[in-house]
């Protein structure tokens, strides 16, 4: 399904993004080559799927080779020739007939008792509280930490080396939340929440992408895992519990005041506001996120500028609508929002 506009194109393929965006259009942030990232394991569960993956491919790949090879022996060796006698018939062979029913028996047993084990690993049981909430929207991802009390959209932080349980729930349609390189995929499913584990070896910045079709921008439901030092983990969450700066610039007090003024209340939540909705993502600590539109944009000023000019012309479909705001307005917003770092 191809989906054409003045300013893009957008084709639901989670793993390939095809987003075409104008030559003067914001950054793209493509998921090309999403699934090769599976070979790049950078967690014990993740890395426990990927040996199962290549100890199945091996045995797969020498059943194909020993197969193929006695195929082609029986080709070449046996066949038929002018003037030979037709082959003498055979009724039953007991010993080769226990052969070839064994053989699969044992691959068989071997390859469960792996998988059996990459089960356990790659999925264990949930911890009595999640460490993080996440609830899919349609289309951006809320993340909630339960003992801290942070709220954030489209970005998780986690330190590294620490095991964070994370229980998935949706708001509206099915979701599939998927880190190629930290954990297998899991459904977010509405009003039954679902558990998975996220661990990362080394300090990094890993996307993650919504794998099941859940509307018209499935494509741009992306989410960044970013790992850290534990001591940078605990700066984070301590800036994130703080509430939003009092803007000191004239013009960002003037884009704090239009947003009170205006229906975004409705929406969204600022912290240390009059603002404390919770449909749209939370905006206290906007500035200090990498992306913004669940990954289809940069977080920078000339693309927030884009964005709220006409949200519908960079993310079509998008919940938030067109609100006609001029060039001071606009100027004004920009200034208030990347101040909220």
């Amino acid at each position: 399904m191809l989906m054409m506009g003045h300013e893009k194109a957008t084709c639901y393929y989670p793993l390939i993004s095809c987003q075409v965006m104008s030559q003067t259009g914001a950054n793209q942030f493509p998921a090309l080559g999403l699934i090769l990232r599976v070979f790049d394991p950078n967690s014990p569960q993740a890395r426990s799927i990927y040996n199962l993956g290549i100890v199945s491919g091996l045995i797969l790949a020498v059943i194909f080779a020993i197969v193929s090879g006695i195929v082609v022996f029986a080709l070449m060796r046996f066949r038929w020739r002018e003037g030979e006698p037709d082959p003498r018939q055979f009724a039953g062979n007991r010993t080769i007939e226990l052969v070839w029913t064994a053989i699969p028996c044992v691959i068989v047993v071997v390859l469960f008792a792996l998988t059996a084990r990459t089960m356990g690993v790659s999925d264990p049981s949930p911890a009595p509280a999640p460490d993080i909430v996440v609830t899919g929207h349609q289309w951006w991802w809320e993340m909630r930490y339960p003992k801290s009390g942070v709220v954030a959209a489209n970005e998780i932080h986690i330190p590294t080396g620490t095991a964070f349980s994370v229980q998935l729930d949706s708001a509206d349609v099915l979701h599939e939340f998927w880190v190629p390189e930290l954990a297998r995929k899991i459904t977010a499913v509405p009003g039954h929440p679902n558990h998975i584990w996220l661990e990362a070896d080394k300090a990094g910045t890993y996307l993650g992408v919504c794998t099941e079709y859940c509307g018209t921008e499935h494509a741009w439901m992306h989410f960044l895992v970013v790992v850290e030092p534990p001591a940078e983990f605990e700066e984070w969450i301590k800036a994130q519990l703080q509430p939003a700066i009092v803007p000191g610039d004239a013009t960002a007090a003037k884009g704090l005041a239009l947003f009170q003024r205006m229906s975004c209340v409705s929406c969204h939540a600022i912290h240390g506001t009059t603002a404390t909705a919770g449909v749209g993502p939370d905006l206290t600590h906007f500035a200090s996120r990498k992306k913004f539109g669940a990954g289809v944009m940069d977080n920078t000023p000339e693309n927030l500028r884009r964005w709220l000019a006409n949200p519908q012309k960079v993310k079509p479909g998008v919940m938030m609508p067109d609100f006609k705001f001029t060039d001071e307005q606009l100027t004004q917003l920009v200034a208030y929002f990347e101040a909220l770092k």
